[in-house]
């Protein structure tokens, strides 16, 4: 009887978690795969899930934009494979960590670890969101380049103009290989991507064009996300009575939002995707403490 019920309950919320799904694949093809940090805190409040029990689903929804992402790079040959496998390696290594961090913590200091991670993704959202502050920063960057480059000072991953190939030394691999890291661990943690750890990243310790710095992270972003869906899976911790409606609904908001994102895009947008996360960072910290 209890099995059977389980099954009506879970039937009945179905349509409920492929809405929030195609919420999120709008927001992710609108804002891109860095929108897809929304994916947990909406199975959290929509689907009543525990942090831990949402990371994998949300993994699910970011890895699958990414991938889109990613192939539509390759095909460009703006992705550098060699680098994206070395994070990704790096990063599949310390996801499992992460998960089963994610497993043996309490939902409470997990939920406000996340809330602070959005708050952050939000305030980094809202200043490039902001022509004048992203000129601004566009600027200091340049300014920066130009004086290590008076200094002779370079990046340690430099990029091989005559072969179109990053030049590979063992500190171009160290900083790489750290970075993934972080971002597989955070990843297992959270349920996050890691695109706001990678793309950061690959702008301090490579001197790549910034098309390839994004195609890059998401060829990352998807082979670390999956390997986490597939960890969790293979543990018996993924929900596929939810995870399969939810990236369905995903999909199709993806497809709606790819066609009505040219009218949405700019400034605008990017304001109101920083005000929503940082709500929703506001109330994932007013769940964790009362």
């Amino acid at each position: 009887m209890s099995a059977l019920l389980a099954t009506f309950a879970t039937t009945a919320a179905t349509p409920t978690v492929a809405a929030l799904g195609l919420a999120i694949g709008v927001v992710l093809a609108l804002t891109g795969a860095g929108g897809g940090i929304l994916a947990v805190p909406a199975l959290v409040f929509g689907a009543g899930l525990g942090m831990a029990d949402a990371g994998p689903i949300g993994l699910l929804a970011v890895g699958m934009a990414a991938s889109l992402g990613a192939l539509l790079g390759l095909k460009a040959g703006i992705v550098r494979y060699k680098a994206a496998l070395l994070v990704a390696g790096a990063g599949i290594v310390c996801s499992p960590l992460g998960l089963w961090l994610a497993q043996r913590t309490p939902n409470r200091p997990l939920s406000f670890v996340f809330a602070l991670v959005l708050l952050y993704v939000a305030w980094r959202t809202w200043r490039r969101a902001h022509p004048h502050v992203a000129a601004a920063d566009d600027a200091a960057a340049a300014s920066l380049h130009a004086a290590r480059a008076a200094a002779r000072r370079a990046p340690p991953c430099r990029l091989d103009a005559g072969r179109g190939k990053l030049v590979w030394t063992a500190p171009c691999a160290r900083a790489l290989a750290v970075s993934g890291l972080l971002a597989g661990a955070l990843s297992g943690l959270l349920g996050v991507g890691g695109g706001f750890v990678m793309i950061p990243a690959l702008q301090r310790y490579t001197d790549l064009a910034m098309q390839s710095v994004v195609a890059t992270s998401l060829a990352v972003i998807a082979l670390v996300s999956l390997s986490g869906v597939a960890a969790s899976a293979a543990s018996g911790h993924l929900q596929w009575a939810v995870a399969l409606p939810f990236s369905a609904g995903a999909m199709a908001g993806m497809v709606a939002g790819r066609a009505i994102g040219g009218q949405l895009a700019g400034p605008r947008l990017q304001q109101a995707f920083a005000l929503l996360s940082a709500a929703v960072a506001a109330a994932l910290m007013a769940r964790s403490v009362l």
